[in-house]
């Protein structure tokens, strides 16, 4: 029971975090393409500057709940995949600092440096994610010693490398609907004309990745035992179509949120699918990590769950305050009035 819902907030930790922290992702990746001026690019980081740390207490919370709730899927995960993981850790490292270190020197070419980080710290982890989640989902070669019988390259397969492509095209969607929501004049109208082009290659994507689910891994099949589960990938096939819709409407809001329903239906689509698995083993079944042979004690799980009941709800708020503090749209001029980046 309790390994249950651990697994579930898991699962929940992961799709939250990718809705938040993927327009953030989509955002910065898309800089050289919509910065076209200093202000441009200035208005697209203030779009996301004051947001991106609190998005990222979500992968914190993910990573922690991986090491507090299912130690040994931890540390067989780390081990396995500690050449991808670092390399994101260090990608996002270089992202938190390129937000800080751009406007501390009037230089031209040290503003194009951190720029440079910035599309780096954005581009790599919102394709890193999605090849490891990808290969999670297929399921990763260990044994019953939890040893990883592979190299970078194993991960580098079709379907891994479907995943990458998928998170960055939804990502970067996900970003420019944002920005067309915090933005105003010419710079909205190539974000939402961004939003649109990219929509078609991801709508294609998903439609690929969702194919290929069925032949690369038994997450279709572990729904199908269960067949009220399918309400998840409707969830993500609804929001796909709401994006569409709404951005032709010019609804950019309600677009924003069809792309965050995409995202979280999406992504626990695949959680759900896993289920009881946190790290199938492609060698043997029985080598899988789950949620009931990874996990820690039941007073360690109980007690984590009394925290969490106390302190998300503060966690929560804190974002809803900060959403609410930062809701205006952001303009030429008020970059240039008061704290901005």
């Amino acid at each position: 029971m309790i390994e249950t819902i651990w697994f579930a907030i898991w699962g929940v930790a992961w799709a939250v975090y990718f809705m938040l922290d993927g327009f953030d992702l989509g955002i910065g990746s898309l800089l050289p393409f919509l910065g076209k001026t200093e202000t441009d690019k200035r208005v697209m980081i203030n779009a996301m500057g004051p947001f991106w740390d609190g998005n990222e207490v979500w992968l914190i919370t993910a990573g922690g709940v991986t090491f507090a709730a299912f130690p040994s899927t931890y540390a067989v995960m780390f081990s396995s995949l500690y050449t991808p993981l670092m390399l994101l850790l260090f990608a996002l490292i270089l992202r938190g600092v390129a937000f800080e270190f751009r406007g501390k020197v009037a230089s031209a070419a040290w503003v194009k440096l951190w720029d440079t980080c910035l599309v780096i710290g954005s581009f790599v982890p919102a394709l890193l994610l999605g090849v490891a989640f990808a290969n999670i989902f297929a399921g990763i070669p260990i044994d019953r010693q939890g040893i990883f019988h592979g190299n970078l390259l194993t991960l580098l397969n079709p379907y891994g490398l479907a995943g990458g492509v998928l998170f960055v095209l939804l990502f970067a969607v996900h970003g420019a609907i944002w920005l067309a929501t915090r933005s105003e004049g010419d710079l909205q109208t190539r974000a939402v004309k961004t939003a649109k082009v990219l929509y078609v290659p991801a709508a294609a994507m998903a439609v690929v990745f969702l194919a290929m689910t069925w032949f690369w891994t038994r997450l279709w099949q572990n729904l199908l035992t269960a067949p009220y589960l399918l309400v998840l990938p409707l969830l993500a096939v609804l929001g796909l179509l709401g994006v569409r819709l709404f951005l032709a409407k010019g609804a950019y809001w309600k677009a924003w949120f069809s792309s965050a329903l995409l995202i979280v239906g999406a992504v626990l689509f695949g959680v759900a699918g896993l289920f009881p698995n946190l790290l199938p083993s492609s060698l043997d079944p029985a080598a899988s990590m789950t949620a009931f042979n990874s996990s820690s004690s039941h007073l360690t799980l109980w007690i984590m769950f009394g925290v969490v009941v106390c302190f998300l709800p503060v966690v929560i708020g804190y974002q809803i305050w900060v959403h609410t503090k930062f809701r205006d749209t952001i303009t030429a001029s008020s970059i240039h009035e008061g704290p901005a980046y």
